[in-house]
């Protein structure tokens, strides 16, 4: 600083004229440092208001996938209780069927245990009981729902002779009421 002083009290012509074209380009050199600094700022903080504009951004997607997922578990969490309901509800009625399974089993053996699927069987003994038209239609119905082919302890043998006895017993009624 005192050369500078110096030079500025005692200098000659040239020295002080180098020296003025120094602070030239000095000041010069500060004014575009500034400048540049200036830039900088504004490109930072551009920079920060896009990086701003950006993270709100993917806070809202982020936000949004969140509900999705939310969405997304509650209709699985839904789904799967239907689901636990519907194998609840096959498993009860597969409880009911191996139930009606081993009745219509028993009630074949105890047929069969009669004579029922004898060839010689005599029908009639199915029809034992019944006094009129209202009761032999009833019986008849329940012997159809029992001994149909399409059953389990269905036999297409043992319905034709029902048919052919239940015809013969609504004729006989039909004949009694007349007369």
């Amino acid at each position: 600083m005192e050369n500078f002083e110096e030079k500025l009290v005692h200098g000659s012509e040239e020295e002080l004229q180098e020296l003025k074209s120094w602070l030239f380009r000095e000041n010069i050199r500060l004014v575009t440092a500034a400048k540049e600094l200036e830039e900088m700022q504004e490109q930072f903080l551009r920079e920060k208001v896009q990086f701003q504009e950006e993270m709100k951004l993917l806070n809202r997607k982020i936000s949004g996938e969140r509900q999705r997922l939310k969405e997304d578990n509650r209709f699985f969490e839904k789904k799967m209780e239907i689901l636990k309901n519907g194998f609840s509800q096959l498993d009860i009625d597969r409880r009911r069927l191996d139930k009606e399974w081993a009745r219509l089993a028993a009630e074949r053996e105890l047929m069969s245990d009669h004579a029922v699927y004898d060839g010689g069987l005599d029908v009639s003994v199915f029809f034992q009981g019944v006094r009129n038209p209202l009761a032999l239609k009833k019986r008849y119905k329940d012997l159809i729902k029992i001994f149909h082919p399409d059953n389990v302890a269905g036999d297409k043998d043992i319905i034709q002779r029902i048919n052919r006895e239940y015809e013969n017993l609504k004729v006989s009624f039909e004949s009694f009421k007349q007369a």
